[in-house]
């Protein structure tokens, strides 16, 4: 990851999107909505929330808790930066802005 920078990163996030897009569009006629991707985001999200308490010993541990916490977080990165596309937010500047905000309160 070192090599990737987050402007890539963010390339092949929408380019992953639009794949499924075209999925969608012929398995259902349509694409999801921002509030469909809203909706999957949260999903994935309260799985983090489960597999987190499991790999912390607050939830029985399955065998794949740690390779699947690692997905499941690397997935909801991925769909905050097609969610930010999709509503027209510059996620990069917008990340870079709120870090130096929490830089400065500190």
């Amino acid at each position: 990851m070192d090599d990737m920078k987050f402007n890539k990163i963010i390339e092949r996030s929408i380019a992953i999107r639009q794949s499924y897009h075209k999925l969608e569009k012929q398995f259902h006629k349509s694409e999801w909505t921002v509030e469909e991707d809203a909706l999957a985001f949260l999903t994935d999200a309260g799985l983090v929330g489960r597999l987190a308490m499991s790999q912390q010993g607050r939830w029985p541990k399955g065998d794949n808790t740690v390779p699947e916490l690692e997905h499941k977080l690397s997935e909801c990165i991925w769909w905050i930066i097609v969610l930010a596309e999709r509503m027209d937010i510059d996620i990069e500047k917008s990340l870079a802005e709120f870090l130096t905000k929490l830089e400065r309160q500190l």
